[in-house]
């Protein structure tokens, strides 16, 4: 049987600003059985994919992306904020509601032709993972799967990334 996984997530009102639910994925990781479970249906979704790398974003993705690399037997890439990475990148600015935003990876993380699985904990308005396909892309990746632990499906995120087959273990 599969667990619910949403009566681990906790919802913080008004953070980070007034009139926002945050999903709080930390009450979650506090569970074993919750983290096991959620790994293992993570897997579920992506074993047949022959997935070469689990790139994740900066800095939640990387909680489950590293133990998913793991069990599918892939490398892991990170996505990270400007400056956080020590060799040549790909850069890719992406728009805020208020503003932009940027992420960086490797230039040589990725071998033009790999499969891709990218992973992050939430879908929300879906630039962060839109910009991350587009730094998979440069270094001509193949995504074959974008997973996310949450959709908040009312922000309609999937729309910036729908060329790509999208899984969610939960949706609010």
């Amino acid at each position: 049987m599969q667990e619910d996984l949403k009566k681990y997530i906790r919802d913080v009102k008004d953070f980070p600003k007034e009139g926002i639910v945050f999903k709080d994925i930390t009450t979650l990781l506090k569970e074993p059985k919750a983290i096991k479970a959620t790994i293992d249906q993570l897997y579920e979704k992506a074993k047949d994919l022959k997935i070469d790398k689990v790139v994740a974003i900066e800095s939640r993705g990387f909680m489950f992306g590293v133990m998913l690399a793991e069990k599918l037997g892939a490398g892991f890439v990170p996505i990270r904020k400007p400056k956080k990475l020590p060799a040549d990148v790909f850069r890719q600015e992406y728009q805020l509601e208020y503003g932009s935003d940027i992420i960086e990876m490797h230039k040589d993380a990725i071998t033009a032709g790999e499969n891709i699985l990218l992973h992050d904990d939430v879908l929300a308005t879906g630039g962060t993972a839109k910009a991350a396909c587009q730094l998979i892309e440069q270094a001509k990746g193949n995504i074959v799967q974008v997973s996310f632990l949450i959709e908040l499906g009312f922000l309609e995120g999937k729309k910036m990334i729908e060329k790509y087959p999208i899984e969610a273990l939960m949706r609010y």
